[in-house]
């Protein structure tokens, strides 16, 4: 086969790929080498040298594959990137909740469906179709890939050209704004392609200003020790003082970064049904939370990405925005967590009714407790 036309079957092969992946959903579709990314072990190892990963261990266990995608898939020559929009409904302000204190804020991303569910099996059906249709060259190997994989995705997006990486170090495009998932296809064909995107940020810093806890140390660096999405996700621990009132009502990761952008004027509400936010996660009351237990915890949220934090840690977070809701009512909810059978909920509980109770009040709820309470963390909390 002769090298035009070879190229012009790949080309034929692409845009094949692309029409079958705005049918699946998917609302961009951008491909690059598995070596287009030599910059990413310098800036991971910085990244990590700097313990911006926090207790995010998982990064730095698997640094080598992370950092290169022919590291994690030798055979690899292509990269596959996909973008699928998750934008939020015009009429909503997905930063409402900071008004409504009685309201707990969850970040648009986990208003829906979990993304890995309605992503992977789409990604799986594309990766088939590749192949099926890949009939004049020898049959290729495909791995697809959401974001539980050592995968780099926001270099390879960037490097295809879905986007660039913004200040906020998420992936920013002039089409969909900031709301959008990313998954891969990695594939042993070569393929034609794509240019990488410029970045577009100019001289604007209102994600790095709109943090609410200072999280970016400088443009294009997130230390996760402070990025309320962090600590309310992955944190497995108390939420560090400092950081508790700045959470205010946020109990499920942050959306003030992407919200501030201001390329977001282009984003779209999710056409997909399965990514349009549940009305009942909109605007939640903190009230409806702080009843849950462990069964009907995972019944509200079956099929939601907010079940993998579990109970307890879901609500710590709870009790932190109830603390900093200045709605002594929500006192008469936040007492009976001091009996929680985990130190990390009773701790949150201590916090919370330190706010909300007037001190004869919390001083007596002390005296009260002072022999009880034998777990060396909630004892300091009560400042014992």
């Amino acid at each position: 086969m002769s090298s035009d036309r070879s190229d012009k079957k790949r080309q034929k092969l692409v845009n094949a790929l692309r029409s079958k992946a705005e049918q699946l959903g998917f609302d961009g579709l951008e491909i690059t080498t598995a070596d287009a990314i030599p910059h990413a072990p310098d800036r991971l190892r910085q990244f990590l040298n700097e313990g911006y990963h926090a207790s995010m261990g998982w990064m730095a266990e698997t640094e080598d594959r992370r950092a290169a995608p022919l590291v994690l898939w030798p055979e690899v020559r292509s990269v596959i990137m996909l973008a699928m929009n998750y934008g939020p409904d015009e009429a909503v302000d997905p930063l409402s909740h900071l008004s409504a204190p009685d309201t707990g804020g969850i970040s648009v991303y986990a208003r829906h469906r979990d993304y890995h569910d309605v992503i992977k099996g789409r990604l799986k059906e594309l990766a088939s179709f590749l192949v099926s249709r890949a009939r004049d060259f020898a049959e290729p190997d495909v791995k697809v890939f959401v974001d539980t994989a050592p995968v780099m995705e926001k270099p390879l997006a960037a490097a295809a050209g879905l986007g660039w990486q913004g200040k906020h170090t998420n992936l920013v495009s002039r089409d969909l704004g900031s709301w959008f998932f990313l998954g891969s296809i990695f594939t042993t064909l070569d393929l034609p392609e794509g240019t990488e995107e410029a970045d577009h940020c100019g001289s604007c810093r209102a994600c790095l200003d709109g943090c609410p806890t200072d999280a970016f140390p400088a443009a294009y660096q997130l230390d996760a020790r402070r990025c309320i999405s962090y600590l309310t996700i992955e944190h497995t621990g108390p939420i560090p003082a400092e950081f508790r009132e700045k959470m205010g009502n946020r109990i499920y990761g942050c959306d003030d970064c992407l919200a501030a952008c201001p390329w977001n004027k282009f984003a779209r509400a999710a056409k997909e049904a399965k990514l349009k936010a549940r009305e009942d996660l909109i605007s939640p009351k903190l009230a409806d939370f702080l009843v849950l237990d462990d069964k009907t915890f995972r019944s509200l949220f079956s099929g939601s990405p907010i079940k993998r934090i579990g109970r307890n840690r879901f609500l710590r977070n709870v009790l932190i925005a109830a603390g900093n809701s200045g709605d002594e009512s929500l006192s008469v909810l936040v007492k009976p967590h001091l009996s929680d059978l985990d130190p990390m909920v009773r701790g949150a509980a201590v916090w919370a009714l330190s706010r909300l109770l007037s001190d004869t009040d919390y001083a007596e709820l002390k005296r009260s407790l002072l022999q009880t309470e034998t777990d060396e963390f909630v004892r300091l909390e009560w400042g014992l």
